[in-house]
């Protein structure tokens, strides 16, 4: 059947989709969901349709903008169209949801669909709710790490060692790698980090260097700078590197549910070439890992799964039940990293946790150093001279200072109501009130703490500050306030955390970033 192009205009997130009448897919014998073949000139294309009996007329074929840069159509010419078969991934997905393991090929099949846009959502969800609920293996975990880098670029760099540094998330103000790229870079090994942007988190890593300089570079241009530089912090989303993950958490997150963490990590660490890697594992109340036994348990599987990807893999158990640092947000933790790297500012717990994986990732590149040596480097200025190198060749100002970095016109502050020790501090509540504020998209918002764990407070006095671009933006942030306790203020001897007068449906947030 040929049919006639009405381009719509419309961006569907990378699937391959057009819209039929609903007499025309009749006699094509199709239905919404299944698939046809569209040819064009030498070009042949998969794509998923759905049916309509007003919007697009009989003889006519909706397109959208991913089929028409893919064929190259123009509107109203002419594309033969025939129905096609369902792809075999659906059989090996139904293979999941009943409980089979899966092969390497099965596996691969499936990715390479997603990948292509042959699959539609519901099909992608059914995957991620099988491994969910039946599991996977270590040779599931490997053949997906596997198909979800091969389906995409990889980065070649042609050295022996190149190192790495990952974070699972869920650990408020965790500014780690902006300091750490630029210290690993300068001691002369290799780090090409690509970062993610925040998905429910108040800022990912490539949202807090965008403060300082372009993180969309692609492949080409990441490697340019690394081989000028021996490191880069660039967005992975422009890079092309397993973009199966990309798919797969616009699936996870409203399913609340994320049985790929071990696969996309290790993946995109595959994918630019990795041979040694430290995963930071952030672990406490308010984060996603609980207990230091939940976190060593779970380091357990990645070192597994590094050694069949020929990842010399190492796990970092870090403290996470309170924000790294004392600012939450793009542009305020960029400020105190960059203060910290100038000398200006020694905020403790960020250098502390910074130079340990520092060292951790010299000792496996075969540096005989202690955590010292990590803390020099910063303190010498090779650190700082190094991120400025970095932001210089990515397209930012080499010579940035703190005050350059601009913050929300906006404040709100908030005070303790009682005297005594700051007991606890919920992270989650953090997240949610940075984000209120306008963090991550507003680079400018989120919030300074004044206030950590064990320092003493007097009734009235500050202990933090939520600053915002937008003033309607407060008022969210002052109805969270109203609703979360976020910090707890009491005496040492006190015991008691709060009452329970009532059952309520506690709210929780769901932690996808990594």
């Amino acid at each position: 059947m040929n049919l006639k192009v009405k381009l719509i205009g419309l961006e569907v997130g990378g699937k391959s989709i057009v819209i039929l009448n609903k007499d025309d897919a009749d006699d094509l014998g199709v239905h919404s969901s299944g698939r046809v073949t569209l040819h064009y000139g030498k070009k042949t294309l998969t794509a998923i349709i759905n049916s309509t009996e007003k919007m697009i007329p009989k003889g006519c074929m909706g397109v959208c903008e991913e089929v028409r840069l893919a064929l190259g159509l123009k509107d109203n010419v002419e594309v033969q169209v025939d129905a096609a078969k369902f792809p075999n991934s659906l059989q090996f997905i139904k293979s999941k949801l009943e409980g089979r393991k899966l092969n390497y090929d099965e596996i691969f099949t499936i990715v390479n669909d997603v990948v292509q846009g042959n699959l539609d959502e519901s099909e992608i969800a059914s995957f991620v709710a099988a491994l969910n609920s039946k599991g996977m293996n270590l040779d599931e975990a490997a053949s997906l790490s596997v198909a979800m880098y091969k389906t995409g670029k990889q980065l070649d760099l042609g050295k022996k060692i190149i190192v790495d540094k990952h974070s699972i998330g869920g650990c408020a103000g965790d500014k780690t790698s902006l300091l750490l790229v630029p210290i690993i870079a300068a001691v002369g090994l290799t780090i090409p980090k690509s970062s993610s942007r925040a998905i429910t988190s108040a800022a990912g890593t490539a949202d807090r260097a965008e403060v300082l300089m372009p993180v969309e570079l692609n492949i080409d241009e990441m490697r340019a700078v690394v081989e000028k530089t021996n490191g880069c912090i660039v967005w992975g989303g422009s890079l092309d590197l397993a973009p199966a993950d990309d798919i797969f958490i616009k699936v996870e997150y409203p399913l609340s549910i994320d049985p790929l963490l071990l696969p996309s990590i290790m993946s995109k660490k595959k994918a630019v070439g990795a041979t040694h890697l430290v995963i930071d594992i952030p672990t406490g109340r308010g984060t996603k890992i609980k207990t230091i036994g939940d976190a060593d348990l779970l380091a357990k599987d990645f070192i597994e799964l590094g050694k069949v990807l020929d990842i010399q893999t190492q796990c970092a158990v870090t403290y996470g039940e309170q924000p790294i640092g004392h600012c939450i947000g793009p542009a305020l933790e960029a400020r105190e990293a960059l203060e910290i790297i100038m000398r200006k500012n020694n905020v403790l717990d960020v250098t502390d946790k910074v130079t340990n994986i520092a060292a951790i990732l010299m000792r496996m590149a075969g540096k005989d150093v202690k955590q010292n040596f990590a803390m020099n480097v910063i303190k010498t200025g090779k650190a700082e001279e190094k991120l400025r190198e970095i932001i210089g060749a990515q397209g930012g100002n080499p010579q940035v200072q703190p005050e350059d970095i601009k913050i929300g016109d906006y404040g709100l502050d908030f005070c303790s109501s009682d005297k005594g020790v700051v007991m606890w501090i919920n992270n989650t509540s953090v997240i949610e009130i940075a984000r209120a504020a306008g963090a991550p998209k507003d680079k400018g918002a989120g919030i300074v703490m004044y206030k950590k764990i064990g320092h003493t407070v007097t009734k009235g006095e500050k202990l933090f500050t939520v600053y915002a671009e937008k003033v309607g933006k407060l008022e969210r942030v002052k109805q969270l306030m109203d609703e979360n306790n976020v910090f707890g203020v009491g005496e040492h001897r006190d015991m008691l955390i709060h009452e329970v007068k009532e059952m309520k449906m506690p709210s929780k947030m769901f932690m996808l970033d990594r």
